[in-house]
């Protein structure tokens, strides 16, 4: 079974409730109607019931009436949603008549689902950037007890199964931030192990925190990052296989016997 296969059949055991916000962009949708024909996902889309139905014809989608479609503008909860906000917010001084605008946003809305209960992920990025992605996000949801940052993940899958896991490698950050310090290379690798494990199927997920310099081969202030970053990692997750600094090629060495790359 390939990789996408495993990542389906898991999603199909432990079926979740995610929000598409971008319910009436056209990729979306045609994705959302086969998520829904395999049994993936419980997925609710938010946007205008009609628009959303409308497109559905024009692209000849045929599952989209099982999802549950959320209207910005008419809900049973919109109410709730704004107060919630109003509450999360009110240091930040967020009154009500500004939370109520927000939940007409359908990220801040799909970011509203999730922190009452009613979803337990989101999907965005079609039609809107990272950071608009981001900022409710951080507002509402929060990062995990411990992590300060927000990074990004991307599954390489490779046809050498030498390398990796089977080929399968995670490589972070490589969408969020452009120039991260040391605590926040830290943590991105411990959150990039944790993606291989939760996404991937990483058993035990193996980390190089990559540099131009080997085991201080160089010296740079670059390298010396990386290796306060290795250090930082390695208190944040002890049991963590993590080594560093390595250039790409020491990274990865393919498997001898029962040895393993460390790369993640």
């Amino acid at each position: 079974m390939d990789l996408i296969s495993e990542i389906i059949a898991r999603a199909k055991a432990n079926k979740q409730r995610i929000v598409l916000p971008e319910g009436t962009e056209e990729r979306t949708l045609t994705a959302a109607d086969q998520v829904l024909a395999d049994g993936v996902a419980d997925l609710i889309l938010i946007g205008n019931p009609t628009e959303i139905k409308a497109l559905a014809d024009k692209l000849g989608l045929k599952n989209i009436d099982k999802a549950t479609i959320v209207d910005p503008e008419n809900h049973p909860k919109k109410e709730e949603y704004a107060e919630l906000l109003c509450e999360l917010r009110k240091k930040k001084g967020m009154t009500m008549e500004e939370a109520r605008k927000l939940v007409l946003d359908p990220l801040y809305l799909g970011c509203l689902i999730i922190k009452a209960g009613d979803a337990d992920g989101q999907l965005a990025g079609a039609r809107n950037t990272t950071g608009n992605v981001l900022r409710p996000a951080l507002q509402i949801i929060k990062t995990s007890p411990g992590i300060s940052c927000v990074s990004g993940a991307m599954l390489m899958v490779t046809q050498t199964p030498q390398y990796g896991e089977n080929g399968v490698l995670v490589v972070g950050d490589v969408a969020v931030t452009p120039m991260p310090d040391a605590a926040q290379l830290s943590q991105i690798a411990v959150c990039t192990a944790q993606t291989a494990k939760a996404v991937a199927g990483f058993a035990e997920p193996r980390v190089a925190m990559l540099s131009f310099s080997t085991k201080g081969s160089a010296k740079h202030e670059v390298v010396d990052k990386v290796t306060e970053a290795l250090a930082l990692a390695k208190e944040l997750a002890p049991d963590l296989k993590i080594d560093g600094e390595l250039q790409a090629d020491a990274a990865l060495v393919p498997s001898v016997g029962n040895s393993k790359a460390p790369g993640s």
